[in-house]
């Protein structure tokens, strides 16, 4: 059998040269503590060590109902709101009128957003991915397309993360090509093996009769939620996830 290669050999003595250094420079470090410490006539304090916990971190990549439109600011959308009962640490990317193929006035599309926003980052512990709702513009084909590579390179990626798509979201009675869109982004989720929740039902239950534009939900543009209307959509993603199964 061959020995290892010198190369191998090369980089075993950089990183046992490395670990030695580091531990001598610990050591000087905590042998001047001690000495200054002795010779102020105080004692040397003892290294206490402790578990740090943190929240999950969560991505999100969409449109203006995630990044915020109009009085609404990104710490105020419905993902934010979610966050902060979940506990996460939300990173928001994306643009208002972007989809997954429209790039709007951004000029970008999700696929864009997801590369220059968020995928040079250390891998999150969940990934959002939450639009459709500017892609009329294109058959529903088309956009389930956009949406299959879209998940695909964010799972390439990042392959521990879990990845959710959520579907386009109206705060009014969705139009018929709406549907399609939403149809065709689910089977692109399941397609990618990642889960798909649809916010059409549940908006219908709770936004009940008051989704005209400048009531309590939507804004006077008719279409983008008011800051009770992203209470009302945070609401419907966290019990939408409570009730997730843990193996999607």
């Amino acid at each position: 059998m061959r020995g290892p290669s010198r190369a191998h050999r090369s980089l075993t003595q950089h990183r046992g040269t490395a670990a030695l250094l580091t531990c001598a420079l610990l050591l000087t470090a905590t042998a001047c503590s001690g000495a200054s410490g002795e010779r102020a006539g105080r004692p040397t304090p003892k290294a206490v060590a402790h578990t740090v916990s943190r929240s999950p971190v969560v991505m999100a990549v969409g449109d203006s109902f995630t990044v915020g439109s109009g009085p609404v600011r990104s710490w105020n959308t419905y993902l934010a709101g979610a966050a902060r009962q979940l506990g996460w640490q939300p990173v928001i990317a994306g643009a208002s009128g972007t989809g997954y193929l429209n790039r709007g006035r951004a000029g970008r599309n999700f696929l864009a957003s997801f590369t220059d926003e968020l995928s040079w980052r250390p891998a999150p512990d969940l990934l959002i991915i939450s639009g459709g709702h500017n892609d009329r513009r294109w058959t529903p084909r088309r956009v389930g397309t956009a949406c299959y590579r879209l998940i695909t390179t964010a799972k390439k990626r990042w392959p521990k993360t879990r990845v959710i798509v959520i579907g386009p979201i109206w705060m009014t009675p969705a139009p018929s090509w709406a549907l399609d869109v939403r149809d065709s982004v689910s089977s692109a989720a399941r397609r990618a093996g990642v889960a798909f929740l649809d916010p059409l039902p549940g908006l219908s239950k709770t936004a009940g009769a008051d989704t005209g534009g400048g009531s309590e939900l939507v804004l006077p543009d008719g279409v983008h939620p008011t800051p009770v209307g992203h209470q009302r959509l945070a609401r419907w993603l966290v019990d939408s996830l409570r009730e997730m199964p843990l193996s999607q």
